[in-house]
């Protein structure tokens, strides 16, 4: 395809920054100058708080209170953005540019239902006509694996799940067949299986139509799989862009090392290495190198004198004066192993025994023309038994009742039938508000959303302080020397605490919501995708910090995640989920490893590796699902190793595989392992 060799998007020496309580000026972009052409696909890394969000906003022509441009431009097709009226504005995003945000919650209205939403979209930015448009709709949420289409454009937002809203947000933006396409995070929410196929859907948008894609991210294996080249950011300027082979394979620059090795990796039991340090505060960065306090390789001129990005003999820009010696660095070793010790001993924690659970509900028009409610529960069939000090790991695709478990645990929602124990003591029958505070604060629940659970009127240092008061009755300076502890051990810091939620990017506020549930000295910690939100170095810190308080005080966790290869670096069994149904429970490394359920195998297949030539095993005729099957195997639709009417017609029996290791599934376990060995071979 012959290109525009026009910038499509141009960038020219912007600085954008905010005044503070002394009115001094703050940058949080320093002289950025990058150019995206029709079909190019760039992706912007970093960590949580370089500014990469702010940069993409930038593009679009947004700039919130209190930001403001200190000096340069950035245009789009030659118009300077920032020079543009409202309604000239208007009329290029959501078209010509269209933005997928971070937090699907910022891009649907409440109280309109999907389809409305999307044909609203369609108006506004595209010829379909109002006959045409519900069957754009249809097709635009089947492009983006939603299950059932048909029905859930009668859906509101609240009906469905975090990821599921992601996707929906994709399809708005997809609506207008935009030029160019911002991207913040927006597989961040996604179970593996359908980030891997959106994945492979914004390629082919971008290869068939030209579309020019920012991808900004902090998943690595994301960016491999659709970017061509990758930006890296710290603190607020450009310090390495080059092709996505040159900067994954062989990075130029320590700070982009550093990143790559503070990735879990799907094959090794070991806890990725984090980087030591954090980045400087807006303001702080000095004269000098702004990594240079972090860096391995630092010298004296490194201190004081600010690198200029220069271009390599093989045509990278880099910021770093030591840059033709960053391949002399020792090649990062392996991750911190974790200690394994048997937990066949310890005492019982948590038992879950025959848990169902069931969002419908018959309502007062069901009543009047006497129908019956779908009753297939939501969730299952769930038993669990978890040990003192134990991690176990709950793993599946959007939907499959995950976080419903945590909840029902939490006491925020309850069972059809079954029963939860804790040390002994019933609490299906206790709801949240009837538990005493030693069993509150015993059982600490972290969302997937940190806006779930942060009062947007409050500042952090209030946040933190409402646990140390209610559980500890701690006074004002233990209350604040605690609360700058637990900023510290999640990688934040003392002046934080008086910012509120909005002053904090979505990684720094997912970080305040494990500080919270931390602060309260908790037993056990339900984790509902504590780490989704996180760049890859503030993850590794977090999961060392799990790591260490497990070690420390026996902490027992229950941890939900779509990322695969945090869960095989962090637990210690793993029980995988479909439809809310148990498919296959066992240890991490049994399970990872062949043989396993034909539904690992399949989410396995899907993970994506921070490597350019790593290519995802999908099936092109993959049909998510919105609702369990009444009968038969949960996920016989979808199988690629189905049998026939057994698995249509009957419940797959459970087959133990060795004492710990558990599968669900009609095919023999022997058969399995030949099927999978041959693969391999």
């Amino acid at each position: 395809m012959n290109l525009d060799n026009r910038p499509l998007i141009e960038i020219c020496d912007l600085s954008i920054g905010f005044s503070n309580e002394e009115k001094q000026v703050l940058p949080i972009l320093r002289n950025i100058d990058l150019t995206v052409r029709a079909g190019e696909t760039v992706g912007l890394v970093g960590e949580s708080g370089s500014g990469k969000s702010t940069l993409a906003l930038a593009m679009m022509g947004y700039l919130g209170n209190p930001l403001k441009v200190l000096n340069g431009s950035t245009s789009f097709r030659q118009q300077s953005t920032f020079d543009l009226s409202v309604r000239e504005l208007e009329q290029i995003r959501g078209g010509q540019l269209a933005l997928i945000p971070q937090n699907a919650g910022q891009a649907l209205t409440p109280t309109q239902r999907i389809g409305r939403q999307i044909s609203e979209a369609l108006k506004l930015h595209s010829k379909f006509t109002e006959t045409q448009r519900p069957e754009r709709v249809i097709e635009l949420l089947t492009q983006v694996r939603l299950p059932d289409p048909a029905t859930l454009v009668d859906r509101y937002p609240h009906e469905l799940s975090g990821g599921q809203q992601q996707r929906v947000a994709v399809a708005m933006a997809l609506a207008g067949e935009p030029d160019a396409l911002l991207l913040d995070e927006p597989t961040t929410g996604l179970d593996v299986t359908t980030q891997a196929h959106v994945l492979e859907l914004l390629r082919d948008l971008a290869q068939e139509t030209g579309t020019a894609m920012v991808y900004v991210s902090h998943d690595l294996g994301a960016i491999a799989r659709v970017c061509e080249r990758v930006v890296v950011m710290y603190a607020g300027e450009i310090v390495l862009d080059g092709s996505v082979r040159q900067v994954l394979l062989k990075p130029v620059h320590p700070y982009a090392r550093s990143l790559l090795a503070s990735i879990p990796k799907l094959r090794e039991a070991s806890l990725p290495a984090a980087l030591d340090g954090r980045p400087p505060a807006p303001g702080d960065v000095g004269n000098g190198c702004a990594f240079a306090a972090r860096c391995a390789m630092v010298e004296d001129r490194c201190t004081h004198e600010r690198p200029s990005l220069q271009v390599t003999k093989s045509g990278e820009r880099v910021r770093c004066h030591l840059f033709e010696k960053v391949e002399q660095l020792a090649a990062p070793g392996p991750g911190t192993a974790v200690e394994r010790s048997s937990l066949k001993q310890a005492p019982e924690v948590l038992a879950l025994d025959n848990i169902a659970i069931s969002y419908t509900s018959r309502g007062l028009l069901d009543q009047i023309l006497g129908r019956q409610p779908n009753n297939t529960p939501t969730v299952d069939d769930i038993s669990l038994v978890i040990r003192k000090g134990e991690t176990i790991g709950l793993v599946g695709e959007s939907g499959s009742g995950k976080s419903t478990i945590l909840k029902a645990i939490a006491g925020l929602i309850p069972a059809r039938h079954g029963n939860i124990t804790y040390n002994g003591n019933e609490l299906l029958k206790a709801s949240i508000d009837q538990r005493d505070k030693n069993q509150l604060r015993r059982i600490q629940l972290i969302f997937q959303n940190p806006d779930d659970s942060l009062n947007p009127r409050q500042t952090v240092a209030e946040i933190l302080a409402q646990p140390l008061r209610l559980y500890f009755g701690l006074s004002n300076q233990e209350l604040h020397d605690r609360s700058v502890e637990i900023l510290e051990r999640v990688r934040l810091g003392g002046h934080y605490l008086e910012r509120l939620p909005s002053q904090l990017s979505g990684g720094e506020k997912q970080r305040v919501a494990v500080a919270r549930a931390f602060i309260a000295e908790p037993e056990l910690v339900l984790c509902d995708e504590v780490t989704s939100a996180l760049d890859v170095s503030v993850q590794a810190a977090v999961l060392g910090l799990l790591n260490r308080l497990q070690r420390e005080f026996g902490t027992t966790y229950i941890f939900v995640s779509h990322d695969l290869a945090v869960v095989r670096a962090l637990a210690d069994r793993v029980a995988l989920l479909y439809q809310g149904r148990l498919c296959e429970i066992g240890p991490v490394a049994d399970v990872y490893s062949l043989p396993s359920h034909p539904y690992t195998e399949v989410l396995l297949g899907a993970v994506l590796e921070p490597h350019p030539d790593s290519v995802p095993v999908l099936s092109a005729d993959d049909i998510v699902e919105l609702s369990p099957m009444p009968i038969g195997c949960p996920f016989q639709r979808r199988c690629p190793r189905r049998l026939g009417e057994i698995c249509d017609t009957q419940t797959p029996p459970w087959q133990q595989v060795s004492s710990e290791h558990l599968i669900r599934c009609h095919i023999q376990h022997s058969d399995l392992q030949k099927i999978q060995t041959q693969q391999v071979s």
